[in-house]
């Protein structure tokens, strides 16, 4: 009687679980090294941004005061300093002229970006050195810029007077940075200079992505000019503006040096913002419990555009 050869189950069952054992060992292996690759980046960011916005928000809620750095003893408050700073007389003054820096600022920085942006798109000689000396007032410090500035807007000794009186455009100096009804855009207009480099080298950048065939196929249609820009150039530049746009109204929402170094909030809480509202309540009335308020309004106005900005890229992704 012949009998069937029978198969050991060892060779049969055991056999491919080496290989499965591997292949998990060396699944771990990949997500250990991305884990740590990932771990330095991470610990980084919730030591320089993590740990101050919690501590931020815990001053908030707290009798935080220069009394507090001796005795250690900083009493909970609850939400009394939000309440207190929003009753302020100067809060809902330093939101409108927060709302008109950072409107006034983001459209000439945007329009004009945009404009030079097209316009160093051209090819000509020297085009290159411009563009890079175009960089000069993005790459200068703050303090020095409105230091800067300050000495050229000057009611008697300012270039800009001077050159204005010369040129018989004004008979008497423009008081730019004493008067209440003109610092505010002197301070707006210095901001502008600032920020058109950054949205020049952005702009230039999605320019330079949009393909050269689709004009010389919009020229066979008629899209030249501005028809071209209508329907070739802006909806190619659509994402790449509104990622400068929202950049741009949280970095100004922000700005705290170009306003000190020329008017430190005047004349007469002209040029108050929520910002020089913070720097003033935290480091010249040592009120750190209401300066950590105001700072954490500039977060949630800053949040609320970021979390506007996805849900409409979102939304465009969607359609």
């Amino acid at each position: 009687m012949v009998h069937a050869p029978t198969l050991t189950p060892t060779t049969e069952e055991s056999g491919p679980q080496p290989v499965r054992r591997a292949r998990l060992r060396r699944r771990r292996g990949e997500e250990l090294t991305k884990v740590l690759f990932v771990a330095p980046a991470a610990l980084a960011m919730l030591a320089l941004f993590g740990y101050p916005v919690v501590k931020n928000l815990l001053m908030s809620v707290q009798d935080y005061t220069l009394r507090t750095f001796f005795t250690g003893q900083a009493p909970w408050v609850g939400l009394r300093n939000y309440t207190t700073v929003v009753k302020d007389h100067l809060f809902s003054q330093a939101m409108v002229n927060t709302a008109l820096f950072t409107i006034g600022s983001i459209a000439f920085q945007f329009g004009i970006g945009l404009a030079l942006a097209l316009f160093f798109r051209r090819r000509f000689p020297l085009g290159g050195v411009l563009r890079s000396l175009l960089l000069l007032p993005w790459l200068l410090p703050l303090i020095v810029s409105s230091a800067t500035w300050r000495s050229i807007l000057e009611q008697d000794s300012g270039i800009l007077n001077r050159t204005l009186m010369g040129l018989g455009i004004v008979n008497d100096p423009v008081p730019w940075l004493n008067s209440p009804s003109v610092a505010l855009i002197a301070v707006i207009g210095v901001n502008i200079w600032i920020g058109i480099p950054f949205n020049v080298t952005l702009l230039y950048s999605g320019l330079a992505e949009i393909p050269v065939e689709l004009y010389e196929a919009g020229q066979l249609d008629g899209a030249t000019g501005w028809r071209g820009f209508r329907y070739i150039t802006w909806p190619n530049l659509r994402a790449v503006a509104s990622v400068l746009l929202v950049l741009g109204v949280v970095y100004t929402i922000k700005v705290l040096d170009i306003i000190l170094g020329l008017t430190g909030g005047g004349p007469a809480n002209a040029t108050q913002t929520l910002a020089t509202q913070s720097y003033q309540r935290s480091f010249v009335d040592f009120k750190f419990g209401q300066g950590a308020a105001l700072s954490n309004i500039l977060i949630a106005i800053s949040l609320a555009f970021a979390i506007l900005y996805l849900r409409t890229t979102r939304r465009a992704v969607d359609e």
